[in-house]
């Protein structure tokens, strides 16, 4: 099967399901322009399959925005450094069921069966084409080089986006719903210690979600602080772009080995979690930050493989200065001296970190606001995570908020705790976008309750137009 005609399987599967019918949500008017029924932040994988579960139920007055240029949407053209996606391969995510849609059907509309068979993990570019492909084959509406700002009210239910950069045409745009799909970094912000920006100048070190210039760094000596898949990742990508050394640094005396996402694939926990209460959905979370994920066996190979690759066990940083020479790390096992820096320590949440949630963050209820954690597994880091519903709609700490926040949603990694695995991992994704897409859904539909009553009442267009002789 060719791509051409893997298109024309995937309009003949959605016309067999009715896709595209009328919109049951009739249009509302402001003096400042006009209204979307939905406003999505972000066009990667998220914000694409969200549009996608939304036109499926005929809400088709939507817009995605991507700060980036299109093609770039999501990490996998920008900081994403591995080879490889770390999900399963058979694992569906986006498709929301539609089998011509999936990753396989492209695959194989290419390569094969046969191709598919041979495949290991899903090559992380080749991820990025399907995406492109996902997006032009369903004609989603995505416009690229606009960056939200600020999060405002226009009154009336109605929220005003502050938007700015190449492909906004003005400067705001109206919507009913805001859903921020903004990616693993959107619920807070990258994480570097104090001590390195308060002891390093900014050109000796950067965090894995940084652009590098990876070429600056050729036969030089590098150091990677964390354990993570994403510090092996980058270990490998700079070994092989011609980085003399590469040292990875670990705290912890050993490296993880249990990976909690492969026991919740096939537990139930990864659809099912919502449904926990606050208690299991806690403890679970605790445990799986404990936990982390460890590398994937090939990433690990690949980046221990190459002859200046370093790994220090037991070894956190306890002081880092700049030399003559560079950095210079401190560990319990002594001094070592590198040309540059790249942090792997993962990121901050918490919605006070987000720039576009400014004038409304302070109403935002947080775990910590909702639950008291029992001593021993308390956690300051997952206290801070919005307390959302199971539809990843915000909550308000009180009825000044209610009114600011209705309507507002966060499908990000800042969701775990309440929603478990979902917008922050491909294999919850299949589960999580048609939750939030049915939230979405049913908040439009009481809002328009009023109309939807009177017009229901008032419908009298006859059906029957037999006589009786």
């Amino acid at each position: 099967m060719s791509l051409e005609a893997l298109q024309a399987r995937v309009k003949a599967d959605l016309s067999y399901l009715a896709y595209g019918g009328p919109d049951w949500i009739k249009p509302k008017y402001h003096p400042d322009g006009h209204i979307y029924d939905v406003v999505i932040v972000g066009g990667g994988q998220s914000g694409l399959s969200i549009a996608f579960g939304l036109l499926r139920e005929r809400i088709s007055n939507i817009l995605i925005i991507d700060e980036n240029r299109e093609g770039l949407e999501g990490p996998w053209e920008t900081y994403a450094r591995m080879m490889t996606l770390r999900t399963p391969k058979h694992l569906t995510s986006i498709d929301l069921g539609i089998p011509s849609l999936t990753f396989r059907s492209w695959w194989e509309a290419q390569h094969g069966p046969d191709g598919w068979e041979a495949l290991g993990k899903i090559p992380r570019g080749e991820w990025m084409n399907y995406l492109r492909w996902y997006r032009n084959i369903l004609a989603l509406p995505v416009k690229n080089d606009t960056k939200l700002k600020l999060i405002d009210s226009a009154g009336e239910g109605i929220h005003r986006l502050h938007i700015e950069g190449a492909g906004a045409s003005a400067t705001q745009l109206l919507a009913r719903k805001v859903v921020l799909a903004t990616g693993i970094q959107g619920g807070g912000q990258w994480h570097v210690p104090s001590m390195i920006k308060e002891n390093l100048p900014a050109r000796l070190y950067a965090h894995t979600s940084d652009r590098i210039d990876i070429e600056a760094l050729r036969g030089k000596r590098i150091a990677i602080l964390g354990g993570g898949a994403s510090a092996f990742d980058n270990a490998n990508f700079a070994l092989s772009e011609g980085v003399a050394e590469a040292h990875v640094f670990i705290r912890r005396s050993e490296l993880p080995r249990i990976n909690p996402i492969r026991q919740m694939e096939g537990s139930g926990m990864i659809e099912r979690f919502a449904a926990f209460g606050d208690d299991d959905k806690y403890s679970v979370m605790s445990h799986f930050f404990r936990h982390n994920q460890p590398p994937t066996n090939d990433t690990f190979e690949r980046a221990s493989a190459w002859p200046g690759f370093r790994l220090h066990l037991a070894s956190p940083w306890l002081e880092v200065k700049e030399s003559e020479d560079g950095a210079v790390v401190t560990t319990p096992h002594g001094e070592f001296t590198f040309d540059f820096l790249i942090i792997s320590t993962g990121l901050v949440t918490d919605p006070a970190l987000r720039p576009e949630l400014a004038l409304v963050e302070r109403h935002i209820v947080r775990w910590g606001d909702r639950y008291k954690a029992p001593e021993e597994i308390a956690n300051p880091l997952m206290d801070a995570h919005p307390y959302l519903s199971r539809g990843f709609a915000f909550q308000s700490r009180d009825a000044e908020g209610e009114r600011k926040l209705y309507g507002l949603f966060s499908f990000t990694y800042s969701a775990l705790v309440s929603c478990g695995v979902s917008a922050s991992a491909l294999s919850g994704m299949k589960f999580a976008v048609p939750r939030l897409v049915c939230e979405v859904a049913d908040q439009l539909f009481l809002d328009d309750r009023d109309r939807i009553l009177e017009d229901y009442f008032n419908y009298d267009a006859p059906e029957f137009i037999g006589e009786w002789r």
